[in-house]
């Protein structure tokens, strides 16, 4: 029997979502989205810079959640220029097995770019030098993109992509890098690269134009079209360059209650999980510190809301009237305690009794004064990363995994 294929998800957040201007994740924020995205059921995190120093600790220790079974199913993959060096020094600095190499193909960027240091016949053969390095250093998956492939001619991205093939690559990121795409232009030209080289596409959209979300499903209803799997990259809460990427709850509810996905052509990996959209959205927008726009589809504060009279009335007869999806599927719904009194918080310069306070809350104790003592340091040294009061989920991961916790907050200049 024939494999059907599918939409899958990779997040991208700790990559591109971290690349947003003015903003950032600590090594422990960037560990507890990836906590989540497993928890979700995505099917891989784009999860740092293997060839940037300060990630190499949070990287390897990441990687050592994966073998201690804590982060799996999920796959993680680091990103890198598709140049040789950076293949080598990615193998020597971290233990990382999967990585997407990316370099430019447009006109504009062989251009603009690379001022006349490369044609478009080396930007192929420095990728496939690549491709072949990452080979012999025993990567186990590699992903070639395509920066700016929506304002390359269809012809040599095509040809760039079989080369990408015949090297050894296992997919081809599409990267509508500017935003630059519409949905019907994204279905055409996917269809047709995706016809030509018989590989799984990724799309990697950009907001631009206000038509990620569009522009992402289109191009994954192309690639099963043309008989492949599809993997669309997002970021939670859209985060991102510039306008941002394809906010990840946005995407699975296109393709789970769109019209155009009805027919059981389009199939959503499986293991997605809807239930944990409203925690991970929360988590990301305070981690980054920004707020959830009043009108983010499931997760903003009028997502549910219904004041007029018509439209209050309908949705008490009947949700339907006026709700694609509930609210309940997307793990909202339950009430949330808030203090408004006494509040004592962990922080960097926190003493033992106001640490165990803390701890004693979340129903989490010591053995002794010495352990006690041990996970107060490592505490004071994440308050310090991400300046901000730990939630409880970061203080029990820390509580658990101490060792882990100790090498992602260990940075050597």
């Amino acid at each position: 029997m024939k494999k059907q294929n599918k939409i899958y998800i990779l997040d991208v957040t700790n990559r591109d979502g971290v690349q947003t201007s003015r903003l950032g994740l600590a090594k422990l924020q960037k560990t507890m989205i990836n906590i989540y995205l497993n928890e979700m059921g995505v099917a891989q995190s784009e999860f740092g810079f293997p060839v940037t120093r300060h990630e190499t600790n949070y990287i390897n220790a990441n990687l050592e959640l994966v073998r201690m079974g804590v982060l799996k199913p999920i796959l993680l993959c680091g990103w890198i220029r598709a140049i040789k060096g950076d293949v080598e020094k990615a193998h020597k600095m971290t233990k990382v097995d999967s990585l997407n190499l990316s370099i430019s193909t447009s006109d504009q960027m062989i251009g603009g770019k690379f001022q006349g240091k490369y044609t478009k016949e080396d930007v192929i053969k420095e990728m496939v030098e690549a491709v072949h390095t990452a080979q012999k250093l025993n990567m186990k998956h590699i992903v070639v993109n395509a920066e700016d492939a929506s304002r390359t001619h269809i012809d040599y991205l095509i040809k760039f992509a079989r080369a990408a093939k015949k090297a050894g690559a296992k997919r081809i990121r599409y990267c509508d890098t500017l935003g630059y795409d519409d949905p019907f232009t994204m279905y055409d030209r996917i269809k047709l690269l995706a016809s030509e080289i018989k590989l799984p596409i990724e799309l990697h959209c950009h907001n631009d134009l206000g038509m990620v979300v569009a522009c992402s499903v289109a191009g994954a209803k192309a690639a099963i079209d043309a008989g492949v799997d599809a993997y669309i990259n997002t970021t939670v809460n859209g985060m991102g360059e510039r306008a941002g990427n394809a906010d990840l709850v946005s995407v699975i509810l296109a393709i789970k209650y769109s019209s155009g996905f009805k027919d059981g052509k389009y199939i959503l990996d499986e293991r997605v999980k809807l239930s944990c959209a409203w925690k991970i959205a929360k988590y990301a927008s305070y981690a980054f510190g920004v707020p959830i726009p009043i009108n983010q589809p499931a997760v903003g504060a009028n997502a549910f809301a219904h004041e007029s009279g018509i439209h209050a009335d309908g949705a008490l007869k009947d949700r339907r009237n006026y709700e694609l999806y509930d609210f309940e599927e997307l793990g909202r719904g339950e009430p949330e305690i808030i203090e408004t009194g006494r509040q004592i918080t962990a922080g960097e310069y926190s003493g033992i009794k106001g640490f165990r306070n803390v701890y004693d809350k979340i129903e989490i104790k010591f053995k002794d004064e010495e352990e006690a003592t041990k996970i107060l340091e490592l505490v004071r040294y994440a308050n310090v990363h991400t300046q901000r009061p730990l939630t409880e989920d970061e203080l029990r991961f820390i509580a658990k995994y101490p060792e882990i916790a100790r090498k992602i907050f260990t940075m050597s200049p």
